[in-house]
């Protein structure tokens, strides 16, 4: 949609992600993010921490289940979204206005940590539960990913030599 504020945000959740379900049954994820700026003091020698940003984020239908399966507290993580402005009168009758973070995109951030990703099974109803699992299968459940043409990378050296799990394959000096 055009005009939409969409940023990157790269910080901590403070708590696991708040899974819930709407009265109609549709899955949402709700959690903080904490950015804190570092910079390095010179006078000092060291690293300083400055003021952190708390942004309120959420995520919604099968994306909100996966959210919550793999996301715990004090992750580092990476998200994209949309910046939502709402407006809201407390029990007292104050005005107030909160900005959120509508996610569109999270993973954890890998550079103080590994990560294994395992793909779900496409459930196509874009947000009922239950989707297309197996009976008795946790809706969101992981599945095996199934070798197939168009997803070569579902595989391992699906598409012949993986240069990219193979140690040594690129130096410095490889052509990008």
């Amino acid at each position: 949609m055009a005009g939409e504020t969409v940023i990157t945000v790269v910080g901590n959740l403070t708590a696991d992600p708040e899974l819930r379900y709407t009265q109609s049954g549709v899955p949402v994820a709700n959690f903080t993010i904490a950015s804190t700026p570092r910079t390095f003091d010179r006078a000092s020698g060291e690293w300083k921490d400055g003021e952190a940003l708390f942004l309120r984020a959420s995520v919604w239908r099968d994306f909100a289940e996966h959210v919550a399966g793999s996301m715990t507290k004090g992750m580092r993580v990476i998200a994209q979204g949309n910046l939502r402005q709402r407006n809201y009168e407390t029990r007292e009758g104050e005005r107030r206005t909160s900005v959120e973070l509508d996610v569109q995109e999270i993973g954890p951030s890998l550079r103080y940590a590994t990560a294994q990703v395992t793909r779900t099974a496409s459930s196509g109803n874009s947000g009922a539960r239950g989707g297309n699992n197996a009976p008795g299968q946790v809706p969101g459940a992981t599945q095996p990913a199934q070798q197939s043409s168009e997803e070569p990378w579902a595989t391992p050296g699906s598409t012949g030599a993986d240069a990219w799990s193979t140690p040594g394959s690129f130096s410095d000096d490889t052509p990008f």
